[in-house]
């Protein structure tokens, strides 16, 4: 089933992808959803891909400055490899992460499942803002308790406090089940669209190139002009296949900076932009900047300095509310006109379409919001997911996405966006069936886990899975604190 899914994923965006071997086999952690098999499959498709870039930089390398070119298997196709195990274990890695044997905690007080007249709510307040929003949505006082929350929510419907907390600029989601989910206009809106968006962006004139398949000597050629203006001279070693690209991660939690760790652990030079104004999630933030550098950009008043990395990015990640950045100037087409040839990966809880296209969400709530957390139980109160599945897929969805893009740059020129979303993941995870794995226990895990001396102590992690031809992904550098870099590209990258 995995393979065959790593094949259809690839066939989606238009790449081929080299075959993968699969090791293991759901049930892996206990629910009905298969998510050994959504993890196995997500992150081996990004592996395969990455395979793909590494053989066509070998072989331009060969052709053009004697390069090495990656080892095969006997047939001449890369040897990727993928562990059920591994993938799902590393989609809780949050769960199994340390600093000095210490568990990070990563819910806020009045986070959390609340009943209501008719069913369930939940709310997510990690963030002050997001918090204070829902008090105000409850009608309660500033400091209001967790019983003060389910107090008021016990005397209004689900899907009232949902509306009212969102008109407030809060998140919340309305506990629905999959029929109810199914029948939403959201839902419908969702279902036209590809699990990985892949499109070019307009040229210069405004149109649209490319036919899509980069077939034959114009497609070499072009490869070849792709290659010379944005990876020569920028390699990180023969042994990272994806030495010289250059990643700017306008994320946070979970699925983006999940996107951008897995594009670190195959070689990417990442550069994590925040702010020190925006809040975060402190535990969060350090467990998924392991192989980055972290620099610090206020788009109120240093626009300018964002604008000078995109001009040398080769990939941009963002995962703000649909419609934000752009209004800021830093919508695709803008990236692509300051930086013609990038891939733009867009990520969205919702969507960026229909009537929750421009709504704020988190994995939890998506949950809630498409009838996981009613089915993965008895359907009397929300059972969320053993791992937070929708954004670690989404992640590597975005990665796997970008690297594709960086293929169908290669071939066919052009500018690139990737488009993915955690409802759109769910809905793949909904077609995926069911299994009976609601009463597995938790995988072992102490053969997964590395540790690594930081800033903040020593970090026992969870290693990413996956290999290319025996060499595994693997971060060369533990996470920084928060801004501690420049906002600039490395000199040696």
């Amino acid at each position: 089933m995995t393979a065959k899914l790593i094949s259809e994923l690839g066939a989606g965006v238009g790449i081929a992808l080299p075959e993968v071997r699969v090791t293991g086999e759901d049930p892996v952690l206990p629910s009905v959803f298969p998510l050994g098999a959504m993890a196995a499959a997500s992150a081996g498709a990004l592996a395969a891909a990455v395979a793909a870039y590494a053989a066509m930089t070998g072989e331009s390398d060969e052709e053009g400055s004697g390069g090495r070119r990656p080892s095969r298997g006997a047939h001449g196709d890369p040897d990727v490899t993928i562990d059920v195990r591994h993938a799902a274990v590393a989609f809780q890695s949050e769960r199994h992460f340390r600093a000095d044997g210490k568990a990070m905690d990563v819910w806020a007080a009045l986070s959390g499942d609340y009943r209501t007249s008719d069913g369930w709510v939940r709310l997510h307040c990690n963030f002050d803002h997001h918090r204070d929003a829902a008090v105000r949505a409850l009608g309660l006082p500033p400091g209001s308790g967790k019983e003060d929350v389910g107090r008021v929510c016990a005397g209004r419907t689900a899907v009232e406090i949902e509306e009212a907390v969102i008109r407030q600029g809060g998140c919340a989601a309305a506990m629905r089940s999959r029929a109810e989910w199914l029948a939403h206009p959201q839902a419908r809106a969702l279902a036209g669209l590809p699990l990985v968006g892949v499109s070019r962006l307009p040229d210069g004139d405004g149109q649209a190139g490319g036919d899509g398949t980069g077939s034959g000597e114009a497609g070499r050629t072009r490869a070849g002009h792709a290659l010379g203006g944005f990876g020569k001279g920028r390699t990180a070693g023969p042994d990272r296949p994806l030495g010289g690209v250059r990643v700017l991660d306008l994320t946070r939690v979970i699925a983006g900076p999940v996107a951008a760790r897995a594009l670190a652990a195959y070689g990417a030079d990442v550069l994590r932009v925040g702010a020190a104004h925006l809040p975060e999630v402190p535990g969060l933030v350090v467990e998924t900047a392991f192989g980055k550098r972290s620099c610090h950009i206020d788009l109120r008043s240093e626009a300018d300095k964002l604008r000078e990395l995109v001009r040398q990015a080769d990939v941009v990640i963002q995962a703000y509310r649909p419609g934000a950045l752009r209004a800021r100037g830093f919508g695709p087409d803008d990236l692509a006109a300051l930086r013609p040839g990038v891939v733009c990966v867009d990520i969205s809880a919702y969507g960026a379409r229909g009537p929750w296209g421009s709504r704020r969400g988190f994995d939890s709530l998506v949950q809630m919001a498409c009838g996981i957390a009613h089915e993965n139980g008895d359907g009397l109160r929300p059972s969320p997911l053993p791992a937070q599945a929708l954004d670690h897929g989404t992640g590597y969805l975005a990665a796997f996405g970008a690297v594709a893009a960086l293929l169908r740059r290669a071939a066919e020129g052009g500018s690139w966006h990737v488009e993915v979303s955690l409802a759109r993941t769910a809905a793949w995870l909904d077609d995926l069936g069911r299994i009976d794995g609601a009463g597995v226990r938790q995988p072992r895990v102490e053969d997964l886990l590395a540790t690594m001396d930081s800033p903040f102590g020593t970090l026992t992690y969870v290693t990413p899975p996956g290999a290319v031809d025996g060499d595994r992904p693997r971060w060369t550098s533990p996470p920084p604190r928060e801004g501690e870099h420049p906002a600039a590209w490395a000199p040696s990258s």
